[in-house]
Order: structure tokens, then sequence, then C-alpha cells
């Protein structure tokens, strides 16, 4: 079963990558939204690139606009801040690149795949996303040479493990519950990987690229997202935020 599981995981992150444009947008593909087919969206946004401190706001398509539902969460990124990274539309915009080891959590527009967590299968009906259990075994490799590279596994479904530098996730107090982020979904070495939504050390403690938050408000936001309604991360300083509102028909968040 566990195999399995994992399987659908590596399944579905082919599937995203499949889906990803491969360069920087065409004037006609940034007339069309990145948020097209999406009913819910999560928004990040950050008073700069380097800040650490966001704020998380959850938005929910209604007919042709879109509305806030509850309050606003708050939020640490990457120690390092942000960086642009490989999404589901790439820009041409001003802002430093993510990359491998740099401590930036990703900037732009990324499907949210699949729920993970310390609880058992049995123990999470209540999810409206898929779910991998982690067991002892299961890692997030980070080495950029190896053939799994951004991809989570199970040691033990691996013939030869031939990465040196991996997460073991299941020792990890902060992946009690986990969002994955198709974040570099084709795992071009040295873009970034291992990137997800999972619970804080604290409001200023910034991660090694995720973005985490409070474990309750993190367990609100589980239990709301819905894998039929497409979910989103959009994830901008607020100078890009306000700069590609518009052309990406964002949602529009109250004011800071």
């Amino acid at each position: 079963m566990r195999r399995n599981v994992l399987k659908r995981l590596a399944v579905i992150l082919v599937f995203v990558a499949a889906c990803a444009p491969a360069g920087v947008a065409s004037a006609k593909a940034r007339r069309k939204s990145p948020l097209a087919g999406s009913r819910q969206v999560v928004l990040v946004t950050t008073p700069d690139w380097n800040s650490v401190r966001g704020t998380l706001r959850r938005f929910e398509r209604r007919g042709a606009g879109w509305t806030q539902i509850g309050e606003d969460f708050e939020v640490v990124v990457g120690r390092s801040g942000l960086g642009w990274g490989a999404g589901l539309v790439e820009t041409d915009g001003e802002g430093p690149s993510k990359r491998e080891g740099d401590g930036r959590a990703p900037a732009g527009v990324f499907a949210l795949i699949r729920a993970f967590g310390f609880a058992g299968a049995g123990e999470v009906s209540w999810l409206r996303l898929p779910y991998t259990p982690l067991a002892p075994g299961v890692e997030c490799v980070d080495d950029t040479a190896s053939a799994h590279y951004n991809r989570v596994v199970d040691r033990a479904d691996v013939k030869a493990a031939d990465w040196n530098s991996s997460e073991r996730m299941r020792e990890v107090e902060g992946y009690r519950w986990g969002v994955v982020v198709a974040h570099n979904a084709r795992a071009a070495p040295g873009r970034g990987s291992c990137i997800f939504l999972h619970v804080w050390a604290g409001p200023s403690k910034g991660t090694a690229g995720c973005t985490a938050l409070e474990q309750p408000n993190l367990e609100t936001l589980l239990r709301w997202l819905d894998t039929k309604k497409r979910p989103l991360l959009v994830q901008l300083p607020r100078s890009e935020y306000a700069r590609l509102r518009r052309v990406w028909k964002l949602p529009a968040a109250r004011a800071h």
C-alpha cells in the first residue's frame, strides 16, 4: 500500500511537469491567467524579496470573482526571502531566481497536489487532498546529481540509492502536517527541491525554502483544500503582486 501511494505521488509530479511551460511566457500566455481552471487559491505575500515574514490568505472562486475565506494567517518563508521559482508560469520580472540551497522560497504560481504527515492513512478521512503517511524510510532527495532529485521516495523501494543528501521526512517535526508544492516539477538540477507548506518552528524563524505557518492554521488550511478545485499557491512580494494582479487576474487582497 505504501509503495502504491508513493508511486501515485511520482505520477502526479510527472503530470504537473508535463503541464508546466518550459521558458519565459509569450505575450499570449501572459494574457491568459495562470489561475484559469482553479477554484481555490492560497495567496502568500511578503513585504519585499528578502523578507522572512508574510501573510497567507485563502480565496475561492465564486462565479466570475474571488472571495476571501476566513482570516489572514501569518507565515514565514525562506530564511533569505523569495526568489522566482519554476512553476506554472514563467516571468520576465525583476528579482532573484530560486536556486538549490539559497534559502529562498519560490515566487510564482504552483499547484498544491498532495498532503502528507505523521498520521496514518486511516486517520485523515477529513482530507480532500491525496495523502501520503510518512513512514520512517520516506525521504525527499535534494542531491542535484541524483536521478531522484526533487522526488519523495521510500528508500526501501529504491534498488540503489544514488543520493548523498536528502530530508528524512519522518524525522522533521515541522512535517507533522504538510502539503507538496509542485515547484520544479521537471526536476531541473539546481532549480530547487523539496518545497512544501508545513508547520513552522516559530513566527520569525525562516525555512530552508518552504512556507510555514502555525499548526492550527495549517490544519485549517488542510481542511479547506480540495483537489477537485485545483488549488494553487500564488507567492509573491507585494511589489510583484501589485504589478501582476491584473495581468494574471489574481484575487484582490485586502489592504495590508
